[in-house]
């Protein structure tokens, strides 16, 4: 299974006060991850968000914690596709610090498009569903 990794050094703003990385940070850094993935492989797709054509609304996300991060660590992201369902995305995401698993988690985004009556759904763009394929877990058709 292939992973789309993001890179991130932890910063000291990051950190609390014992001087580990807040936990919310992780969740933040699942965006930062989706987001380069879009930057990388589906520019399109942002474009249509930058207009704000195209929403992607977090419906759900999850976290798990292993170990411990501090400030100035490099945090390796590994985001792997775990399916598409009519409007919405599932991915899973892998926190690792040398090489060693430190956070896992998930989140579920729904596609909607923004028209004259609010927003409404609408299937996964072909452009991201294309850029994801290769990340699934296993064989989409």
């Amino acid at each position: 299974m292939r992973e789309y990794i993001f890179r991130h050094r932890v910063t000291f703003d990051e950190t609390n006060v014992v001087g580990n990385v807040y936990f919310a940070h992780y969740l933040h850094w699942q965006g930062h991850c989706r987001e380069s993935f879009l930057a990388d492989h589906a520019p399109g797709v942002l474009a249509e968000l930058r207009r704000g054509e195209l929403v992607l609304v977090t419906v759900s996300c999850s976290m798990e914690y292993f170990a411990e991060s501090f400030a100035l660590d490099e945090i390796e992201v590994g985001m792997t596709l775990r399916g598409t369902h009519g409007n919405r995305v599932e991915m899973d995401y892998e926190f690792r610090r040398a090489g060693r698993l430190v956070a896992r988690g998930n989140q579920t985004v729904s596609c909607l498009r923004r028209g004259d009556d609010g927003v409404r759904p609408v299937h996964v763009p072909e452009e991201l569903a294309g850029a994801l394929r290769p990340y699934a877990a296993e064989v989409l058709t």
